[in-house]
C-alpha cells in the first residue's frame, strides 16, 4: 500500500508563528492569557493549558486581572477589543497572522474612506469576526458567505466596493462569488486575500485525493480550513474520512487498498499527522 502525504499538510506560516510565540512567553515566566484559543486545535490547546496558560474568551474575563501578558490569536481580533486589552495596562504580544492583519489595514483604510468592505468568508468564523471588527461603526462592512447572498447583495448606489477575503476560505468559490458581485455591481474593486499556502494546501489535496482509494484529512473540528480540505478531497474520493487524531480512525476499509492520500489543516502539529500516517501503515 502506497501512503502519499501532502507536502503543504500542517502549521503554516502563521499558525506555527502563533503558536512558538506562545511557547516563547511561558519561558519567559508569568502569567500568560491567549485571548481565544491561540489556533484551531484541540490538542495544542490543551498543551498550552497544561503549561499554565489560560484562555479568555471575552474582554470581560479580564476583569481584576493586574498583570500578565495577553496574546492575541492568530485569527486576530476586532479594533474595539484591541483597544479594551490595551486599556487593562496588561502587556499585549499581537500574534495575529501577518496575513490576516494585511486584511484589517485594508478594510480600515477602505471603509474610513467611504468605500463599501466585503468580506467573502464563514461570517461565525473568528478571523471573519475580527476583519469587519476593523471596520468604521458608520460604514460596517458586509459578510457574503454563499452564492445566495452574493446574488442579493446591494450596494448604495455608485459607491466603490472593496471584496477582500477569510484567508483560508476555498479559492474556487471564492472566485465565483467574485464573478456574481462582478456581474451584478458596479466599481468592484477584488483584493484576493486567500493566501498562498491555503491556496496550494487545496491544489495539492484535490490532486492526491483524485488519484487515491481513500483520503484522510486532519485535523479540528473547528478548523475552517481544514473543513475546506475535506469539501475538496470528498468531492475527488469517495472514501474521505476527517479525522482529529489516529484515535479516530476507526474505518475498516471495504477492499484493499492501493493508494491512502493524507492531509492536514494549517493547525494540525507534524506529530499527530505522523501519527496518523504511522497508523495507517500498520492497521490498514
Amino acid at each position: 500500500m502506497e501512503i502519499i502525504v501532502a507536502k503543504s499538510a500542517g502549521f503554516c506560516f502563521g499558525v506555527k508563528r502563533a503558536v512558538d510565540t506562545v511557547y516563547s512567553e511561558i519561558e519567559k515566566g508569568g502569567s500568560i492569557y491567549t485571548f481565544g484559543p491561540i489556533i484551531h486545535n484541540a490538542e495544542v490547546v490543551s498543551d498550552l493549558e497544561r503549561k499554565g496558560v489560560k484562555v479568555i474568551e471575552d474582554i470581560e474575563d479580564l476583569a481584576g486581572i493586574t498583570e500578565g501578558t495577553v496574546i492575541i490569536r492568530s485569527h486576530g481580533i476586532s479594533k474595539a477589543t484591541y483597544e479594551a486589552i490595551a486599556s487593562t495596562g496588561l502587556n499585549i504580544v499581537d500574534a495575529t497572522c501577518p496575513f490576516v492583519k494585511k486584511i484589517h489595514n485594508i478594510v480600515e483604510k477602505d471603509s474610513a474612506s467611504g468605500k463599501q468592505v466585503v468580506v467573502i468568508g464563514s461570517r461565525e468564523h473568528p478571523e471573519v469576526s475580527a476583519i469587519t471588527g476593523w471596520c468604521s461603526d458608520d460604514n460596517p462592512a458586509a459578510v457574503i458567505e454563499n452564492e445566495a447572498e452574493a446574488e442579493a447583495f446591494k450596494p448604495a448606489p455608485d459607491k466603490e466596493i472593496t471584496v477582500v477575503s477569510q484567508t483560508t476560505f476555498r479559492l474556487g468559490k471564492f472566485k465565483e462569488l467574485v464573478d456574481i458581485l462582478r456581474r451584478n455591481s458596479y466599481n468592484v474593486n477584488v483584493v484576493n486575500t486567500i493566501c498562498n499556502a491555503t491556496a496550494e494546501r487545496q491544489k495539492e489535496a484535490k490532486e492526491i485525493a483524485s488519484a487515491a482509494d481513500m483520503m484522510i484529512v486532519i485535523g479540528d473540528s473547528k478548523s475552517s480550513n481544514t473543513q475546506k480540505l475535506y469539501e475538496i478531497c470528498s468531492h475527488e474520493c469517495e472514501c474521505t474520512l476527517y479525522v482529529q487524531t489516529k484515535d479516530n480512525l476507526e474505518m475498516e476499509p471495504l477492499r484493499p487498498l492501493r493508494r491512502v492520500g493524507i492531509t492536514a489543516g494549517a493547525s494540525t502539529p507534524k506529530n499527530i499527522i505522523e501519527e496518523v500516517q504511522n497508523n495507517v501503515r500498520f492497521n490498514f
